[in-house]
């Protein structure tokens, strides 16, 4: 999981045959806390980028129970929506 500047905020490493669905809360949860204003330090995102493969109501419930907005890409519907655009910072932060 990375901010928007490609920045890693936290890294799970899982064997090849593991879904990474089933990493989003507990990278959730490593998440540390942000410093910055003053005040508390932040410990959620305000928003979660991800690729079809979290397109599940399941995933976007817990988001929205951590006060996360999920922004989701849909199975099924043609590529070109722009989220590729922001998405692809993890691909080249891993790269």
């Amino acid at each position: 999981m990375v901010d928007g500047q490609g920045i890693p905020l936290a890294v799970s490493l899982t064997g090849g045959n593991r879904n990474d669905v089933t990493q989003l809360e507990p990278l959730l949860d490593k998440i540390p806390a942000v410093a910055g204003r003053v005040g508390r330090p932040r410990r959620r995102p305000d928003a979660l980028l991800a690729d079809r493969g979290y397109d599940h109501d399941k995933y976007r419930r817990l988001l929205w129970q951590r006060g996360i907005r999920p922004v989701i890409a849909k199975r099924g519907e043609p590529h070109g929506t722009g989220l590729g655009t922001f998405r692809y910072v993890v691909e080249r932060t891993i790269a």
